[in-house]
This record gives structure tokens, sequence and C-alpha cells, in this order.
């Protein structure tokens, strides 16, 4: 079926970028491409459009304001903002009426996996009381301000690793957890590392990139009030997932990249658990309790109190930070990964799989239940002989996980 997607810029330069490099999508896509909010909104009139793709900085009308009105007048068309700038602010604004935030530059494959991952995720996200529940929160998830300078840095091809560690440095406290964790049984390393420049170029920039995020999003929420819930038992789960999601990637001969992305989306993919009980502890409380009377999957105790899971929540607010698209995937559909876009191994796939072999590791886990995982996922994808294999190899290393680093 052939998709109607709108492109709006007000740069006719970005524009003609975007025509160039997505002209091998013409038997698949049908693109428009307007120069102003107010011209998408007169396209709009006379035809309609399956996808919006907007900028956010433009004058007269933002990309926020755009898809809110894309949102009141279409609402089952997908809403994605392509920008160069992650505005904390502005990104707000997005709650609600937008589907992914992605970087420029973007390759098409990459637009491509977005369009289809918003196409998937659609059903729950017209779910309103998801919607009402995010706009309820009064702590949000906000791209750390390192994060953030890193990406902007590394922009710029001719950046060394040294100049990304110095960069790193001006935070002591960061420097400190981060060297705590490189040096912890977690990385193996063979010597003590020093310095945040010596880490980068020891574990490589991404895996850095990782960490900052994962580190500065569990520390956004360092105290929630309710009793049951552990943050550094979600903390030391979420780092043995990632190592394992990792070596998984590695041993199926994965690139670099994708192990990377197997890292962060492990580290993040349990972060909806703590948004949830930072916002609504009382709430959250019952969750626990609901859960251990009736045998139920966290994520099917969640949705009873919630209408939605921490997975959909986790993955929708993350998203809006402009993460790859294999991560966000990852972290939203970890408990049900048959209901992936992608059909093949990835992100998903490794975190799904580490989460299953770490089981019921504390009160937050929930790999026993059946409502945990989609019983034939492994096997549509031809890997159960490799999941007894990962199993064989991985899980006689899971005494030196236990070691895990608090924040």
């Amino acid at each position: 079926m052939t998709r109607r997607i709108l492109f709006v810029d007000d740069e006719a330069l970005i524009l003609g970028g975007l025509q160039r490099m997505l002209r091998g999508m013409r038997a698949e896509w049908e693109m428009v491409f307007a120069e102003s909010g107010a011209k998408a909104l007169e396209l709009m009139e006379q035809a309609p459009f399956d996808v919006v793709v907007s900028d956010m900085r433009m004058p007269g009308m933002n990309g926020a304001s755009l898809l809110a009105e894309v949102m009141k007048r279409s609402p089952k068309t997908i809403r994605l903002i392509l920008s160069g700038h992650a505005d904390q602010e502005l990104i707000l604004k997005c709650i609600g009426s937008t589907h992914q935030y992605l970087s420029k530059p973007c390759e098409p494959d990459t637009l491509k996996a977005a369009i289809s991952r918003a196409f998937e995720l659609e059903t729950s996200l017209q779910n309103p009381k998801l919607k009402e529940l995010i706009t309820r929160m009064d702590r949000l998830p906000s791209i750390p301000a390192l994060y953030g300078r890193i990406v902007d840095k590394l922009r710029n091809p001719d950046v060394g690793l040294d100049e990304v560690g110095e960069l790193i440095a001006q935070d002591p406290g960061m420097t400190a957890k981060i060297l705590k964790l490189v040096n912890s049984s977690f990385f193996g390393l063979r010597r003590q590392i020093s310095s945040c420049t010596e880490a980068v170029t020891y574990i490589g920039i991404d895996t850095i990139k990782s960490l900052v995020l994962s580190i500065d999003a569990f520390s956004q929420f360092d105290q929630v009030k309710c009793k049951q819930f552990s943050i550094e038992c979600l903390w030391a789960h979420s780092q043995e997932t990632a190592t394992l999601a990792r070596e998984i990637a590695r041993m199926e001969d994965a690139d670099r990249k994708v192990a990377d992305e197997c890292y962060v989306a492990g580290l993040l993919h349990d972060i909806g658990k703590l948004i949830l009980a930072a916002n609504f502890p009382e709430q959250y409380e019952l969750v626990l309790q609901e859960r251990g009377l009736h045998d139920l999957g966290i994520a099917d105790a969640e949705e009873q109190f919630f209408c939605a899971n921490h997975a959909i929540v986790g993955g929708y607010l993350l998203g809006l930070w402009g993460l790859p698209v294999p991560v966000v995937e990852a972290i939203t559909f970890h408990h049900y990964p048959a209901r992936g876009p992608h059909k093949g191994f990835g992100p998903l796939t490794a975190v799904y799989a580490a989460n299953r072999l770490l089981g019921a590791s504390s009160q937050l886990e929930d790999d026993n239940s059946q409502a945990s995982h989609d019983q034939h996922y492994l096997e549509g994808l031809g890997l159960t002989d490799r999941f007894q294999a990962w199993k064989a190899a991985l899980l006689p290393e899971k005494e030196n996980l236990n070691h895990a680093i608090s924040l």
C-alpha cells in the first residue's frame, strides 16, 4: 500500500535534500513537500496524509504547534518531528501529539523504520487514557544536558576522543559514576581506568553516550515514594540486561552499532517502571501488590491500573529524545516482541532474550509469567536453538553480573 507522506520544513534546501535522499522510496511513498505549517494544513484540506514529518523550529507555526493541529484535524495521521535541535521545552510540547522525535541527519532506512514503528504503536497511542496518563505526570524524563552536548560535539566529524572525554570530565558527579561502572566486572577491562578520556578510548563513544544517558535518566528519579519499589534493584537488573543483550548481539556477529544499540536499550528498557512509580507511587504500590496476589505479569498488572504498561510509556517518552529507532522499538515491545515492526534479529530480540535469561531476579521482573513474553517469537525468527546456545554460554557469567554497581 502506497502511503502519502507530507514533509514540512521552512528551508527549501532541506526539502530539496529530502527529496533527493528519499528518491528510492517513490514506489512505496507518495511524497509532498511544504515550506510552512500553514501550507501543510492547506494541503491537508485538499487530501489526507498518512504521515506528517515536520521540522521543529519554523517561523509562524513551529513543529509542535503544527502536529498538535494535525492531531486535532486528523487523529489517525502519524506525526513525526525531524529536527537538528533538541530543545527540551519544545520537546515537552510534543507530548501527546508526536509519535517520534528524530534527529537530523536521518538516513532513509531510519526514517522508514520510524514510520513503520509509529504505525505499529498507533493503536496503543490512540487510547485516550494513555495520553491522559502522560499529561498527568509531574515528573517527566528530560534529555540529559551532558548527553545533548556530547551529541552536538559529535556532529563535527573532526572531534577527537579526548575532546569527548574532557567534556564529560567537566561533570565531576558523572565522571565518578562512569569510572565506577567502567572499572566494574561488567566491562571486564584488564586495567584500571582513571579518566573519562581513557574510558572513551577503551569502551567507545557510543557506549559512553549510553552510560551518560541512562545514568542521568535514572538519577532524575532518585527519590520514589513507593515502599515495594527499589531503584537499586531496577538499576542492577538494567545493567545485567544491557550486558547480556550486548553479548547476545556479539554471539550473533552483529556489527558494533547494533551491539551498542542493544546495550543502551537494555539499560533503558524498564525506565517506564521508574516513571510510573515516581509519578504515581500509591497506585504503583497497588500494582505490585495486585501482581503478587494474583500472579500477574508486571505489564498486565500495570495495564489494569493505568490502561498502559511501562514498556509503552517508556518507549513513547524516550522516543521524543531522538534515540535510534531500534532502541525505542526494543524498549516499547520488550514484553511483546512479536508486535514489533522489525522481523529480524536486532536490539528488540537481544533485550527480550536477555530479560528471559535473567528470569525472576526481583519483584520487578516477571519472566515466569506467560504474559511476559510471546511464546513463539524466537521460533518465528528461527532462533530457538540459538536461545539455548546463549543460555549455555552466558548464564555461567551471571555470578559476575550480580555485582551490580549502584548509582
